[in-house]
């Protein structure tokens, strides 16, 4: 076999494995849609998009009286935009504390934060919902973006971190010689230069909250608070109100602030990403 053919069935074998893998990817995609057009509240559809499709699902979940599809709409973007608005505040002030001084406590902090990664969220869940009750947080937005602010410090930490060290200090220290002082360098040289990476913990932050639904299920208790996941979760739950064609309308609507998110930060987002990880 010489090098040529050697090439093609290598190339040929990377294509099958992306077209595989975007088969998974797409085809619940595609089901989704389908099922979520389907005029009747039937699970099954003799095709993935049903010949008579209608809207009416959609139409249902904005218009009804007994929908509260907006109302837990508002309380997920509220939460996943807090998450990360205070998510990029919080973890670009500590990783810029842990990338540029020297201090006591400096590295066992950061192993801290690495060992605590370790460890699953729900290892938490009993002592999180004993501290919430303690402080009149229980079933608020407040406690459930708390949590969500608090949790992921550690691993955002560690990236930005890692970024904020492929900075030159050269540029902080000239600025110092300026007269500059440490919050002018950190929101002046710093921030921006940090764009990349901060976009995505942006990202990723309301992300978490949109798509989570064990944490809102354990903290969230009246259905005015409920987030989308667990609003959604009640079509399918109830043993006479299987509407499945409606949860699917619901869920897809969920990917669109995702999408929009991710078209505004995407020329960041692969900068940030490789960047993070090749200093820490």
């Amino acid at each position: 076999m010489n090098s040529k053919m050697k090439s093609n069935l290598e190339v040929a074998g990377i294509y099958l494995i992306f077209a595989f893998m975007a088969v998974i990817i797409i085809y619940p995609i595609v089901w989704a849609i389908g099922m979520s057009l389907n005029s009747s509240t039937s699970f099954y559809s003799s095709t993935i998009i049903p010949e008579n499709w209608s809207l009416v699902h959609y139409k249902w979940l904005f218009t009804d009286p007994n929908s509260d599809y907006l109302l837990w709409y508002k309380n997920s973007m509220i939460v996943s935009g807090c998450s990360a608005v205070f998510s990029v505040i919080m973890t670009s002030l500590v990783a810029y504390a842990f990338s540029r001084y020297n201090f006591v406590g400096k590295k066992t902090g950061l192993y801290t934060f690495l060992i605590l990664q370790m460890f699953p969220a729900m290892m938490a869940m009993v002592a999180l919902y004993i501290l919430l009750n303690l402080v009149g947080l229980l079933d608020t937005l407040t406690g459930l973006i708390l949590i969500y602010v608090g949790g992921q410090i550690p691993f955002n930490a560690w990236l930005v971190k890692g970024y904020l060290d492929t900075i030159p200090r050269e540029l902080d220290e000239s600025a110092k010689i300026d007269g500059a002082g440490h919050m002018t360098i950190f929101l002046r040289i710093i921030i921006p230069l940090a764009k990349p990476i901060l976009a995505v913990v942006a990202l990723f932050n309301f992300m978490t909250p949109l798509f989570d639904f064990l944490l809102p299920s354990i903290i969230l208790q009246s259905s005015d608070n409920y987030t989308l996941a667990l609003g959604l979760f009640n079509f399918i739950n109830d043993q006479f109100s299987n509407n499945f064609t409606r949860f699917a309308a619901g869920a897809i609507l969920i990917a669109a602030p995702v999408s929009v998110l991710y078209l505004f930060l995407q020329r960041y987002l692969i900068t940030g990403l490789t960047a993070g990880g090749t200093k820490g």
